[in-house]
């Protein structure tokens, strides 16, 4: 260890060992001076300690140590102040070995205008003027449409005119269009008071928070009022205004009038361990009043428990949520003032958290659809890395290789192997075989004969070799493989593909003694194995067919000396089949193909 090195060393084992055994927020610094680490715990002393005390297995943790020179922290009071000081102080200098929150949409919210006679509108940009500001929205056809039930139960003005009293007295203003389609109750020439139009906005602020409910009670209670004094239109207008409630509530997803003011929390890793995506919805009345995915960017390996914890401190100071239960998928080491954490079994609770889940998992799907839209190849990596990870290879099957026999009753048995390469068709490197060595429908030994000439003929040209053989069917074929393999002395990875009473792709075995890899229908495994299958089997039936053909064609024609390949296609042609030219007067063969031509053929026909 060098000198400087050893004096850092000193250095920080003297602040760690007077370290406050209290909960807080502790930050590394490098050489430079710059934060590049920073994190929270329940006792300071004991976090911090055991970043120095152990020896890391090699990754990202090591690389942290080695780069810390110096050690910063914050002593607070309870647990939740420093899950929110380490979160802010993450947003603020986002040191390179925290977590990366990717939330690069800037997502609209409501704004309630603090103006006279209130404008309610769409925005992206947050002014803190004292407008009131609702959402934000990550699902923009919801905001969309809470601002047409808005717009449907109340006449709100959307100019940007300056209401002031004073200007509404002196009759600087008139009236616009928007009056009188009826959209507006014409505040500008005072025909709306400010008492009126202020009353309204109270009732949209309730909406916003998510308590239609209480303006439904209010609404229903006035149609009643209204009816009993005989006041039918005005019931029928206030009818017509719960009945626009109920409706938006029945599209909203109402689970339960019961609960009330809840938090529900999920998360979902990608399949490279490298992301984790998180679901927030906020319930107010039972319905969604809030719902919001995001991702996080791993740094050190970082444990769902440590993400969702922070995802759940992010998204409550976000949406200034004060929800007093956050029902949750696992255990969490987080304590929260007067909150409580429910992980539910069943019930009303249990279905927000599948919907959550849900959620959580289409945001993840969709990420990765763009993702492959945007690169290609990512695609293939990571069928590829399935693949490795089910049969538990020591490398990505780069290549791979899939043979197939074909015979009906014996005869003109041939076989195919097909290339794939990142796990794409590679037609260039297919390649047919016919079978010289096995008398008969010998399937076993067919499949070690073509395996036999194609790795031998590889090793002899230095030519790469597959890092996965598949076979079209299942424990005998992979053994007849497993035997040539050994004789050659490679040692290349074996499966098999199995197909159900339908004759379609069902399941992957693989390894001695074979195991069954279910394959799960619509994956993109599945489609890459059934892709496999159909293509090999596709290409063997093809060949069989060209063999078996030209064999039925050769036996007779291509037998008669001093007749080429044009003369044979022309007569094929015109008479379809050697037959109908065996029956055919030499006169109307000579007519095709010429007299001396017409001879010969007519001759040799007719004497077999």
């Amino acid at each position: 260890m060098e000198n400087s090195e050893l004096k850092i060393s000193e250095y920080l084992k003297g602040i760690v060992l007077n370290l406050p055994e209290n909960p807080g927020i502790y930050q590394y610094l490098n050489t430079e001076g710059h934060i590049i680490y920073v994190g929270k715990a329940k006792n300071l002393k004991r976090r911090v300690s055991s970043y120095f005390n152990k020896e890391h297995e090699p990754g990202k943790t090591r690389v942290l140590v080695s780069k810390i020179a110096d050690i910063r922290y914050i002593v607070v009071n309870t647990e939740e102040d420093a899950l929110l000081l380490e979160n802010n102080l993450i947003k603020k200098y986002k040191p390179r070995y925290n977590v990366l929150l990717k939330d690069d949409k800037t997502y609209p919210s409501i704004c309630v205008q603090n103006e006279y006679f209130p404008r309610v509108f769409k925005t992206r940009r947050i002014i803190r003027n004292g407008s009131s500001y609702y959402g934000p929205y990550s699902h923009i056809p919801s905001m969309n449409g809470l601002l047409d039930l808005i717009k449907h139960l109340y006449p709100l003005r959307t100019c940007n005119l300056n209401l002031s009293l004073e200007n509404i007295r002196s009759g600087k203003y008139n009236v616009c269009l928007e009056y009188h389609i009826k959209n507006c109750a014409g505040p500008c020439v005072g025909k709306q008071s400010l008492e009126e139009y202020n009353k309204n906005i109270t009732e949209i602020k309730e909406i916003l928070k998510g308590n239609t409910q209480d303006i439904q009670k209010a609404l229903y209670q006035k149609m009643q009022e209204l009816s009993s004094e005989m006041k039918f239109e005005e019931a029928q207008s206030i009818k017509e205004k719960f009945l626009l409630i109920e409706n938006y509530r029945a599209k909203s997803e109402v689970v339960s009038n019961i609960l009330h003011n809840i938090d529900v929390f999920s998360i979902e890793e990608d399949s490279d361990g490298k992301s984790a995506f998180i679901n927030y919805l906020h319930i107010t009345n039972g319905a969604i009043n809030q719902a919001f995915t995001f991702e996080y960017k791993k740094r050190l390996n970082e444990s769902k428990e440590e993400l969702l914890s922070l995802g759940i401190v992010e998204m409550r100071e976000r949406y200034k949520s004060l929800s007093h239960e956050i029902i949750v998928p696992f255990n969490l080491d987080m304590e929260l003032k007067e909150v409580t954490f429910t992980i539910p079994q069943r019930g009303d609770k249990k279905k927000l958290l599948d919907l959550s889940i849900l959620n959580v998992k289409q945001y993840k799907a969709d990420r990765l659809k763009q993702a492959e839209k945007l690169n290609p190849e990512q695609q293939s990596v990571r069928l590829m890395k399935e693949i490795q990870t089910e049969l538990h290879l020591d490398r990505l099957p780069m290549q791979i290789e899939c043979f197939d026999n074909s015979n009906i009753q014996g005869s003109d048995a041939v076989a195919a192997c097909i290339v794939f390469k990142k796990a794409k068709p590679y037609k260039k490197d297919y390649r047919k075989y016919n079978i010289k060595t096995v008398e008969g429908p010998d399937d076993y030994a067919s499949m070690k004969e073509v395996v036999k000439r194609r790795y031998e003929r590889a090793i002899e040209e230095s030519s790469a070799l597959p890092d996965l053989i598949i076979t079209d069917g299942g424990k005998g074929q992979m053994s007849a493989v497993k035997e040539v393999l050994n004789e050659l002395g490679l040692n290349i990875a074996i499966a098999g593909l199995a197909k159900d009473g339908k004759h379609r792709t069902s399941e992957l075995i693989y390894g001695f003694p074979p195991q069954i890899i279910g394959l799960k229908q619509n994956t993109p495994l599945f489609q890459l194995m059934t892709q496999i299958q159909d293509e090999v089997h596709r290409f063997a039936i093809n060949f069989h067919r060209d063999k078996r053909s030209k064999r039925q064609v050769k036996s007779v024609l291509d037998e008669v000396k001093g007749i080429g390949e044009k003369t044979k296609t022309a007569l094929l042609k015109q008479f379809k089949s050697v037959k109908r030219i065996k029956e055919t007067p030499q006169e109307d063969l000579s007519a095709i193909i010429g007299e001396a031509k017409a001879k010969i053929i007519w001759e040799y026909l007719n004497s077999v």
